[in-house]
């Protein structure tokens, strides 16, 4: 093989060695991944999905002044119907809890 000077190499010369450099690689990195495969005896693995830990029940802790049937435990956000009757008075989330 010749010995080329890549400063003497054209831009589009010198991407198409890039391009065709990229796909060897490519192809010799798949095949040693399956030599690897064969001779572990391991197939390619994806990483198992995280699981996230169950909540259980939480008693209420707060309930509504005008729906006693409405309750909320105080996880996530604040419901609507706490929201709504804190508008426009002195009331704050405390004055809810049972």
């Amino acid at each position: 093989m010749a010995k080329k000077s890549y400063a003497s190499m054209s831009v589009d010369a010198l991407f198409k060695l890039r391009d065709e450099i990229s796909e060897v690689l490519s192809s010799r990195a798949t095949d040693l991944q399956r030599q690897l495969a064969k001779l572990t005896g391991l197939q390619e693995k994806r990483p198992a999905k995280k699981r996230r830990k169950k909540m259980g029940k939480v008693a209420a802790q707060f309930r509504s002044k005008k729906n006693p049937k409405l309750v909320w435990s105080g996880r996530g956000g604040t419901p609507r119907w706490m929201k709504a009757e804190m508008k426009g008075t002195k009331l704050n989330k405390e004055n809810f809890r049972i």
